[in-house]
C-alpha cells in the first residue's frame, strides 16, 4: 500500500517493527516525520494489535489529527476508538480494504466510514489507493464511524459463500468419471459464463500451480469477519443461511478431508496471501 500511495503521488512515512522495511525506528519518529495536521493510516491485524497502537497513537498524537484503521477491525471497536480519541480533539475514520496481496497491481476496494469532513481530507490517499476509473466503482463513504468496516465485514461473508459454492462445485466435478478435464472446465467458465469472476480466475490459478491440490491440507481457518456476519445477521433478523453454511464448513474442514474445503484453502491462499497447511 505504502508502495501504491507512493506511486499516486501521496508522500508516505511509514512505520513497521521489522527494520528492513522502516522508513523511521520509533512511533515518535513517525509523529516527528509527518507534517500536522496529520494522517495516519494503521494497517496491522484487527483485536489487541490495533487496539494497542491507536491507544498509543491517542497518547502522543495532536489535536485536529486523523487516524484512519484500514484493517479489519470489527465496527463496535471503531466506534470505541473513535470515542477515545475524540475525547483527545483527535479524529477517526475507519476504512474496509480489500484487494489482498494483488492490490499494489490492480488497486484496492475501499469502504469508508466517518465524518464527511475527514473523509474528504483522506481522499488523496483513497484515490491513490483505488483502482483507476470512477471514484464510484470502487470506493464508497459508507457512513460514520464503523460503517466502512461494517460493509468490509459484509463482504467478507459474501466472500464466504463464494468460495463455498465454487469449492462444492470442484468436489462434485472431481467425484463424477465421466469428467475428464477438471481444469479445463473451470478455465472454459472464464469467460462468457454467468458464473465468470476474479475468484474463479484465482481458482483457474489454483489449479495451475497444483492440479490436485495435493500440496494443501484441507484446514480452513477463519479470520473473524464470516463470524461476525453470521451474528450481526442473527442480531438483526436477517436470514443468511448461504453465508452461515460456508462458515459451518470450515469448521468442520478442521475434522475431515474435503477436496472443497482443499479448494477454499488454495483460495484464500491466492487472493491474499494466507498461509495453507502442508498436506498430511
Amino acid at each position: 500500500m505504502r508502495e501504491r500511495l507512493r506511486k499516486g503521488g501521496v508522500e508516505v512515512t511509514g512505520f513497521d517493527r521489522n527494520p528492513e522495511v522502516t522508513d523511521v525506528a520509533t512511533v515518535d519518529d513517525l509523529i516527528a516525520a509527518v507534517p500536522a495536521p496529520r494522517v495516519i493510516w494503521v494497517m496491522v491485524p484487527a483485536g489487541e494489535i490495533t487496539d494497542a497502537v491507536i491507544t498509543e497513537l491517542g497518547s502522543k498524537l495532536d489535536a485536529g489529527d486523523l487516524v484512519i484503521d484500514g484493517g479489519n477491525s470489527r465496527f463496535t471497536e471503531d466506534q470505541k476508538h473513535g470515542a477515545a480519541l475524540a475525547e483527545k480533539g483527535i479524529r477517526f475514520a475507519d476504512c474496509g480494504v480489500s484487494g489482498g496481496v494483488w492490490g499494489l497491481q490492480n488497486g484496492y476496494g475501499l469502504m469508508a466510514g466517518g465524518d464527511a469532513a475527514d473523509i474528504e481530507r483522506a481522499m488523496p490517499a483513497f484515490d491513490a489507493l483505488r483502482p483507476e476509473g470512477d471514484r464510484a466503482d470502487s470506493f464508497v463513504h459508507v457512513g460514520g464511524v464503523g460503517a466502512g468496516h461494517y460493509a468490509k465485514m459484509v463482504h467478507n461473508g459474501i466472500e464466504y459463500g463464494l468460495m463455498q459454492a465454487y469449492a462444492e462445485g470442484y468436489e462434485l466435478l472431481a467425484a463424477k468419471d465421466i469428467v475428464t478435464d477438471l481444469p479445463g472446465t473451470f478455465r472454459a467458465w472464464q469467460k462468457g459464463t454467468v458464473v465468470r469472476s476474479w475468484l474463479l480466475d484465482l481458482m483457474v490459478k489454483a489449479l495451475d500451480e497444483d492440479p490436485g491440490l495435493a500440496s494443501i491440507d484441507d484446514y480452513v481457518e477463519d479470520s473473524g469477519e464470516g463470524r461476525w456476519t453470521v451474528e450481526e445477521a442473527i442480531a438483526n433478523a436477517v436470514p443468511a443461511p448461504a453465508i452461515t453454511a460456508a462458515l459451518f464448513a470450515r469448521f468442520s474442514s478442521r475434522e475431515d478431508n474435503s477436496p472443497a474445503m482443499k479448494m477454499v484453502s488454495a483460495l484464500r491462499h491466492q487472493f491474499g496471501g494466507h498461509a495453507t497447511r502442508p498436506a498430511k
